[in-house]
Order: structure tokens, then sequence, then C-alpha cells
């Protein structure tokens, strides 16, 4: 049987540290996000954000110009909305109304959508123990949703079908690049796809919005923005390259199995943030570990 789930071009080791060191990464991007809204609106953040990122691309996008394969521009768009663009503003529209640890647990839907639509739209064989692993990861998600000390006000858990509908798009273009473009290297899908997507939210930025009236006015305003730079620099721009180059490496599934890990590293973040934690947080982080066991498997 063709193996799905463990890397296929780059050891097991390389593979399973790669998904540590992106955990760790994407897992801090919660609370970055917070920082940032402290100071400007959610379309502010993810503008810059992902504005930021198209800046960054820029230049490396006009040396790849001949070079980029442009009968696939329409799915290098689509990855770029669905695996950036769109989730930046459904995240930093929900964390105005849910916690950075909750927004990081519910994330970890991500791998469930990798799957499913793996197994519906992209040809990934169907294996119980793969998806047994996936579901209880979620039910460490539901419990600490349910019964941890995460609390949220009274009729705003609604905000997180945001964070549910981005990981929907996540796991859309995770199978995306790893079946559609798996033969484009992964820096050029990164180029191009925060460049096409970002440079015009940066228009729309400082164009269309007060954002500079609120750098020159608000107090912590720059702080903000060096949260969301480093938001944009190294968990957007340089965790994407590396995210992308595994899964073209490994497989969409492998490369989803970072949702699983990342709430663990959010959940440490909003502690040190001083929100609440209890025991059913640790037990849920028990599930989603032995979850991602499981998920390992042909």
């Amino acid at each position: 049987m063709k193996r799905i789930l463990f890397p296929t071009t780059i050891s097991k080791g390389r593979a399973y540290l790669t998904l540590v060191i992106l955990s760790l990464i994407w897992g801090t991007s919660f609370i970055l996000i917070k920082k940032g809204l402290s100071v400007f609106p959610p379309d502010q953040v993810a503008s810059l954000r992902m504005g930021m990122s198209g800046i960054i691309f820029l230049p490396f996008m006009i040396m790849q110009f001949q070079k980029f394969n442009w009968k696939k521009v329409h799915l290098i768009i689509f990855v770029g909305l669905a695996s950036s663009t769109i989730p930046a503003f459904l995240f930093a529209n929900a964390q105005m109304h849910i916690s950075s640890s909750m927004a990081g647990i519910l994330n970890s839907l991500t791998p469930l959508f990798t799957l499913f639509l793996g197994i519906l739209f992209f040809k990934l064989p169907f294996a119980w123990l793969r998806i047994s692993g996936v579901i209880l990861g979620l039910v460490g998600a539901y419990l600490l949703l349910t019964q941890g000390q995460i609390f949220v006000p009274e009729g705003e858990v609604r905000w997180g079908i945001l964070i549910v509908l981005a990981a929907l798009l996540y796991g859309t273009g995770t199978n995306i690049v790893g079946t559609k473009l798996k033969d484009m290297p992964s820096f050029q899908i990164s180029i191009y796809s925060f460049g096409l997507t970002g440079l015009p939210l940066f228009i729309y930025l400082m164009g269309f919005t007060n954002f500079t009236e609120i750098l020159a006015v608000q107090p912590g305003a720059w702080q903000a923005v060096g949260y969301i730079f480093f938001l944009s620099l190294v968990s957007t721009v340089l965790a994407s390259v590396i995210f992308f180059e595994l899964i073209q490496q490994t497989s969409p599934l492998f490369g989803s199995m970072v949702a699983y890990m990342m709430p663990l590293v959010a959940m440490m973040w909003g502690f040190l943030d001083g929100e609440i934690m209890g025991w059913w947080n640790f037990a849920g982080m028990f599930l989603i570990l032995s979850g991602v066991y499981l998920s390992r498997s042909r």
C-alpha cells in the first residue's frame, strides 16, 4: 500500500522535528494576533499581516517572474486565499471575542478537514486507524472547549465558527498543495500565493483605512506593529515556506498534524498572558497527542 502519512522523501526524524518547529511558530500566532488587536481593529491586523508578507516576497516575485508556471496561477491564488488570507481575517475577527487559547484549540480541527477532503476529493485511501486518531484528537479539543476553564463571554461562543471555517480552508489549501502543486518549488508557491493576495491588502490598508492615524496617536501602536511584523515574517512567511515543503515531501495529512500540537503552545502563551487553565486542559492535551500518534498509521 502506498504510504500516505509517513515521510517519503525525508527522514522521519527530520519530518517530526519540522512538525515541532512549526507547532512552536504557529502556536505563537494566536497570542501575537491578540496583541495586535489590542490597538488595531481586525481588518487592519489581518491586512497588515498579509500586506507585510506580500511586500517581503515582492523582490522574489520579480526575480522568479520568468520561471513561474503561470498556467497554475489560479491554483496559487486559491491557495493564498484558503491557506492564509481569508483565515487571517477570520482569526482576527474571532479573537475579538474568544481567547487566544480557544482559537488555538479550535484550529486543531484542521487535520479532520484535511483527511475528510482528502478522501472525498483527492483520492486519499480510507483507513479506520488514521480516522480514529483524528477523532481522538478532536475529542481532546472538545473536552478542552466544554470542560476546560477557558471561559468565553456568554453568547460569544458562536465566534468559534469562524475558526472552524478557517480550519476547513486550511484543509482545502493543504490538499491542493500536496496534490496539485507537488511539482512546484515550495518557495515559489509561497512567493506568489502571498504576493498576489497580500499586496492588494497593503494598498487597502494604507489607502482606505485609518491605520496611519491610529499609528500616529494611539499609545502602544508601534509595539503592536512589531507584534504583527513578527507574526507576518516568522509565523506567516517563514512558516508557510517550511510547511509547503513539508507537505510536498510527506503528505497533506502528515503536515496537517501540526494543528494538533499548536494548541499546546497556544495554551502556554495564554496561561502566561493570564488566561485560566484547568485539569481538563491537560487531559485534552493528552488525548490530542494520542490522536497524533494514531494518525501516523498507514
